[in-house]
């Protein structure tokens, strides 16, 4: 993984209670990332509703 990835994953990990795995490829890095935004909130981007 790329080291922003590591480092936003590390927090991700951190916030969702989660083990984090240095170990992950790009790829799968990317996907925990998707996950762990949606298990914590982070990825919503809701319009505003009027």
């Amino acid at each position: 993984m790329t080291g922003p990835q590591r480092s936003y994953l590390q927090t991700l990990c951190r916030e969702a209670g989660e083990d984090f795995d240095e170990h992950l490829t790009k790829a799968e890095a990317s996907k925990k990332i998707d996950q762990l935004q949606l298990k914590t909130g982070r990825g919503e981007s809701k319009p505003p509703s009027a």
